[in-house]
């Protein structure tokens, strides 16, 4: 079974890790131990250690009107037409919404 160790060792092995600039790895390579280790205890230290992120500020803001559009723009022109062509609108499937399938149908009769 594996020793029990305290919390003061394990937090000093911690901060020696956060010091040292090196890698997990090459610090446990470094002085021995278990990798999974290291990690569960540089998890546990930093869990434990004070915030050093500074807490977000909201600042007020106000909301302004959106300027009123002009005729031209209302009616749609200077406006890139949109995928399908003139007609298509929103559908996937093409002009007048109808797939090829029915105008295919409609154009035989």
């Amino acid at each position: 079974m594996a020793k029990q160790v305290e919390k003061p060792e394990w937090e000093r092995v911690a901060e020696a890790f956060e010091a040292s600039g090196q890698t997990q790895r090459e610090f446990v390579l470094a002085r021995g131990g278990r990798l999974s280790t290291l990690r569960s205890w540089v998890y546990r230290h930093r869990r434990s250690a004070p915030s050093r992120v500074e807490p977000v500020r909201l600042l007020p803001v106000q909301v302004a009107a959106s300027p009123v559009a002009t005729e031209a723009e209302s009616a749609g022109e200077g406006r890139p037409e949109s995928r399908g062509g003139p007609g298509a609108g929103d559908s996937p499937r093409g002009a007048r919404g109808r797939s090829a399938t029915a105008r295919l149908a409609s154009a035989r009769t």
